[in-house]
């Protein structure tokens, strides 16, 4: 479990429970970008929520610090019934303010350093259709469309699969 990163003049860390209304204003600021109508309200309470991720002992929510402040967030898991070498991106978000900072592939790529030292082996997240955004942040760091998990007509989400270890050999029978 990553305790502490320190990359530059930012720290990536895993996130403490007193910081889950903090990461659920950035997730807000994060998810309003996306939603061309404006964010829907379904109810969810969602400090409860990352107070929940946070505390989850089959997950980890990581965060990136740049002066005193959380500018990045990511949350992962395993999930039952899918295999145990597969993590599941739960969540990723960048302050819209740090974007192109360098913030997200920091993050990123602590996240699959920990998955690997976990021994995951493949990731997979679902990421909202209208955030063009996050695909193509995803596309350029090796995420490509899940065959097992095709998008339905009505589903306003993509699914994408990474291999953890980033050699392409592993995703075939491939030698050598």
């Amino acid at each position: 479990m990553i305790s502490e990163r320190v990359t530059g003049s930012r720290v990536i860390r895993t996130v403490v429970r007193a910081e889950a209304d903090t990461v659920a204003a950035l997730h807000a600021r994060a998810r309003a970008t996306y939603y061309p109508d404006g964010v829907p309200d379904d109810g969810t309470d969602w400090a409860a929520s990352w107070r929940d991720a946070i505390g989850r002992s089959d997950g980890q929510v990581l965060c990136v610090v740049e002066a005193g402040r959380i500018v990045g967030l990511a949350s992962f898991r395993t999930v039952p019934g899918v295999p145990a070498d597969t993590v599941d991106l739960r969540q990723f978000h960048v302050d819209p303010g740090h974007w192109r900072s360098g913030i997200g592939t920091a993050l990123h790529t602590a996240c699959r350093e920990q998955w690997r030292a976990d021994g995951r082996r493949t990731a997979v997240l679902r990421v909202h259709t209208h955030n063009l955004r996050a695909q193509a942040f995803y596309a350029r760091h090796g995420w490509t469309p899940d065959p097992d998990r095709p998008r339905a007509p009505d589903d306003h989400h993509l699914d994408l699969r990474l291999d953890v270890s980033g050699d392409r050999r592993a995703r075939g029978n491939e030698t050598g």
